[in-house]
């Protein structure tokens, strides 16, 4: 099945429904059938278009052999990018809340494993950036 007619049938799907509705009379029951018309032909499209595009057989080496540099640049690209802006966020983050637990430890001793917890819990965010990095370089 074309992806085209695809598109223009989800598209069409949802604008034929509403503008029906604004076109005749603006009644409430009318908009119920209208609105239950709009999300049957959605969805009935997009099981069919699923349905349609899963029931193909595709191999392996099929699907390895068409593997464009541009889109494993592009994968490398996102690596180094989910890596490098969770890195950085994950250091403003601990910055302050480092800055934070040494003033509330200065205060009251007593506090301080708490405080690390929310030290530990911003290292965090880095260490998921380099999971998902390794997820997208895995499938490069």
């Amino acid at each position: 099945m074309n992806m085209n007619l695809v598109v223009f049938l989800l598209i069409m799907s949802i604008i034929l429904p509403m503008g029906i509705f604004y076109i005749g009379e603006k009644k409430q029951s009318r908009f119920k059938k209208i609105l239950m018309v709009n999300v049957i032909s959605f969805f009935g499209i997009l099981i069919f278009s699923t349905i349609c595009i899963f029931s193909q057989n595709i191999s392996a080496a099929q699907a390895t052999a068409d593997i464009n540099p541009f889109s494993q640049g592009m994968g490398y690209l996102s690596a180094a990018l989910v890596t490098g802006l969770s890195t950085l966020g994950a250091g403003i983050a601990t910055g302050s809340a480092a800055s934070s637990a040494l003033g509330a430890i200065s205060e009251n001793e007593k506090i301080m494993g708490k405080a690390l917890i929310f030290v530990a819990l911003a290292e965090g965010i880095a260490i998921y950036g380099l999971l998902i990095s390794f997820t997208i370089l895995g499938r490069v």
